[in-house]
Formats: C-alpha cells, sequence, structure tokens
C-alpha cells in the first residue's frame, strides 16, 4: 500500500509539474532561428524600423480562406509582431465582397494593406524588404510636395478623367506625399520646397518661358519625372536635349505581346526590367499603352541608366497603327522610314551630384508612357507598383533600407541544357531499360531453376 501510494504520489507531482510548465510556457516565450544567415528572422536594420513606430500598426490582408496563404502571411507577419506586439494583422475575404474588393483596387490574392496613423500602403509582394520599406516610408513625418505642371492640357493630378492621374495620385497622398499645381505660365518659377516636378504628357506647345524654366529648374538640382507620349507637340526639345535624350518618332508596337494576350501590338507588357534600383527584385508584369521609345545621346553630363526596354520582336513604327478590332497582321518594320528594331528603351533614370547644398544627388526620370499610370490602366497588374518605385527613387527614398538577401545559398539548381537533357534521359529511358533488363533476366534465372 505504501508503494502504491508512493507511486500515485509521484505521478500527481510530475501530472502537476507538467502543468506548470505548460502554463509558463503560455506567458514567457522562446524563439531561436537556426536557419542559414537567419532568414526565418528580420534583419537588424527592420527591426530598427519597428523602434521608431511610436503608434499602432495594423496590416490587412485580403487573401481568401481556401489553401495555404493565410497561414503563409501569418507566419510572416508574426516576425515584426515579436518586435512590435502592437502591430495587428486582420484577414479581409475577397470573396465576401467582390465589388468592394474591385472598387478598393485589390486584384491580387493574399494583398497587404499597411495602416499607420493615417497613413497606409498597399503591398503585392511578400518580402521582407517590401514590408520593411513601406514601414519606413509610412514613418516619415515630413510632407513630400509633388509639383504637377499645368497650363497646356496636361493629365489631372486628382482628375477622376480616364486619362487623368486621380487614383495613383490619391495613392500616393496616403504615402505621405501631396500634389500641388504648378501653373508655371503665371507663377514663372517652380518654388523652392518643391520635392518634385511632375510634366504628365502636355497636349499643346509649351511657352519657351515655361520651357527655359524647367531647363533652368534642371540646372538648379531640381528632380524631375516627364511622362512623355509619341509624337507629343510639346517642344520640349530644350528639355530633351538639357537630358541628353531624344523622344524617337513613332509608337512602339511589340509582338511580343501576344504571350500575354494582347491582341493590340501597340500595348507593351513587361516581365523583364534592367537592373536599376527601380527595378530591383520587381517581379510584376507592367502595360504600357502606346508608348513611345526613348533614346540616349552622346556626351552626356549624367549617369544614364535604361529602367524599361521592350523586347526584341518590337519597333517604332512610324506609319499608320490600325484601330482596335482591324488587322494588324500586316504591320512590318519598314527601315527606310527610320524605323529602329527592337529592344528599345522606353524609359530612363538620370543621375548626378547635385548642385544644390541640402541634396546629395539630383534624380530625373523620363518615361515613354503616361498611360499606365492613369486611371483607366493602373489597375494592371504591376502599373501601380512600378510608379511608386520611380517615386520613392526619385525622392530618395531607396537608399533609406537595404534589405540584404539572407536566403541559404544552395536554394537554386541551376542546370545547363546539356544536363537537363542528360538528366531526362537518364530518368525516362536509361533506368526505365535498366528495370526492363534486371526483370528480364531474374525471369530467365527463374526459368532455367525450374
Amino acid at each position: 500500500m505504501r508503494e502504491r501510494l508512493t507511486n500515485a504520489l509521484h505521478t500527481v507531482l510530475i501530472l502537476v509539474a507538467a502543468g506548470l510548465v505548460a502554463f509558463l510556457s503560455t506567458r514567457f516565450g522562446f524563439n531561436s532561428d537556426v536557419s542559414h544567415a537567419h532568414s526565418a528572422s528580420l534583419g537588424d536594420t527592420s527591426v530598427a524600423i519597428l523602434k521608431t513606430l511610436d503608434a499602432p500598426v495594423e496590416v490587412v490582408s485580403y487573401a481568401r480562406r481556401q489553401g495555404n496563404l493565410r497561414a503563409v502571411i501569418a507566419d510572416f507577419v508574426d516576425r515584426y509582431r515579436r518586435a512590435k506586439p502592437d502591430l495587428a494583422l486582420r484577414f479581409v475575404d475577397p470573396d465576401a465582397d467582390p465589388g468592394a474588393m474591385r472598387e478598393a483596387g485589390v486584384n491580387v490574392d493574399g494583398e497587404l494593406e499597411i495602416h499607420y496613423r493615417d497613413r497606409s500602403e498597399r503591398l503585392k509582394v511578400l518580402s521582407e524588404a517590401e514590408f520593411s520599406g513601406a514601414l519606413l516610408r509610412l514613418s516619415r513625418a515630413r510632407e513630400r510636395i509633388v509639383a504637377f505642371l499645368e497650363g497646356e492640357g496636361e493629365r489631372q493630378p486628382l482628375g477622376k478623367a480616364n486619362a487623368d492621374l486621380g487614383q495613383f495620385v490619391t495613392a500616393l497622398g496616403e504615402r505621405g506625399l501631396r500634389a500641388v499645381p504648378l501653373p508655371l505660365a503665371n507663377a514663372g518659377k517652380v518654388p523652392d520646397n518643391a520635392d518634385l516636378v511632375v510634366i504628365a504628357d502636355p497636349q499643346v506647345a509649351v511657352p519657351e518661358a515655361v520651357v527655359a524654366e524647367l531647363v533652368d529648374y534642371v540646372a538648379r538640382g531640381g528632380n524631375l519625372l516627364w511622362l512623355a507620349e509619341p509624337d507629343s507637340r510639346a517642344g520640349l526639345d530644350a528639355l530633351a536635349s538639357a537630358l541628353s535624350l531624344r523622344v524617337l518618332a513613332g509608337t512602339v508596337v511589340d509582338g511580343n505581346g501576344q504571350a500575354f494576350g494582347l491582341s493590340d501590338p501597340t500595348f507593351v507588357a513587361v516581365d523583364h526590367y534592367p537592373d536599376h534600383p527601380i527595378t530591383r527584385d520587381f517581379a510584376l508584369a507592367t502595360l504600357f499603352p502606346q508608348p513611345a521609345a526613348l533614346a540616349q545621346l552622346a556626351d552626356s553630363h549624367w549617369d544614364t541608366k535604361s529602367i524599361l526596354r521592350s523586347s526584341e520582336k518590337s519597333w517604332n513604327e512610324t506609319g499608320p497603327i490600325p484601330k482596335a478590332g482591324e488587322d494588324s497582321a500586316n504591320i512590318r518594320q519598314d527601315p527606310d522610314a527610320g524605323e529602329i528594331p527592337g529592344p528599345l528603351d522606353l524609359g530612363f533614370a538620370l543621375s548626378r551630384i547635385s548642385p544644390r547644398p541640402d541634396r546629395r544627388e539630383q534624380r530625373v526620370v523620363v518615361l515613354g508612357d503616361g498611360d499606365f499610370l492613369s486611371n483607366s490602366f493602373l489597375g494592371n497588374v504591376g502599373n501601380r507598383e512600378y510608379g511608386q518605385r520611380v517615386f520613392d527613387w526619385l525622392l530618395g527614398d531607396d537608399a533609406q533600407i537595404a534589405i540584404a538577401d539572407r536566403s541559404a545559398p544552395d536554394r537554386e539548381l541551376d542546370l545547363s541544357q546539356g544536363a537537363l537533357t542528360a538528366l531526362a534521359a537518364t530518368f525516362l529511358v536509361v533506368l526505365p531499360l535498366l528495370f526492363a533488363a534486371i526483370g528480364g533476366l531474374i525471369a530467365w534465372r527463374r526459368r532455367r531453376r525450374t
């Protein structure tokens, strides 16, 4: 009886100890990252950004209930929550109200919306660099001033017409940027507090005095975004010359659009980008309706890099282009008409040491299309995100955060075509024949025994 009582007491004590350990585990947590380069936890830069946020952060994920996407997103956000306990995650099922999701511009399953104070950011790519970069932009205290040139029929920054930029500029406002009109014909000079000037496709010739001020603004070290269009009559040749660029005649047509399901050859789809801070690790496709090609001139005082390029099946078509619904199979490149075969540059990023004492570097971006940011085409895959990257680079936000790749070095297997062929032949031909031969040999030996 004494022995049984002792065993029962030991069992009770073990159960009580296990219960106490289980209770303490809910109060005190312990995490250890044993992955390569600690890739399963946040980097020091991301942790430093979280420490600067003195208010709660809410993350809204528009992910469907089906599949494992919600679990992946929750696991990713938990890395940030461990460093900032007042960071909350909420899921919204886009299938519950598809109309509201379309109105909100949600078109990617799992899209994230990050709210901090009275600002918000949208993310379509789940990565530490994108997420931490969004937090950094939301933490900025000073509002950035973006001046949009007006007076010559430009796209309206807050307009609701199809060709205007209202939806995109509204999204910029949620990220701490304020759009202001810039009637240079009346003002005469770009204000000193303007962080960026945008020229969004003037429809009529810009007065010479305005062009001269724009050229002088660039000479003084101002940052500039110029959204050009094919065969424009804006009269900005002097500005193009100051940037050592030229807008080529005609409209770019690209036969590679058929791979994206595009029937109109003047709609250029891009999913591979030249290496630049604007495009680095950018994995989304973009759509550019009827863009113009750009060319770099020699003897440039700028460090000029291409950030957008058409495929090898493209050229700048200078002749008539069939309208939508008409047969476009007869469009052919005509070298005698000055049409240049692709790939063609559709966008350039220019930089140089800034002459302004308050800035380290002067930055300019020239794109051969403005439609991709318009209300009509902004929702196409990565158009919004590409435009936001352009603005971030122009305003210097790209240099504020650099998340190094801490993934395992052997996560990808790079095989040549010969190695792939040998591997396929081994598994599809050699091994089946070997197994068949072994089976035949075993059957032959068994028959001999009998």
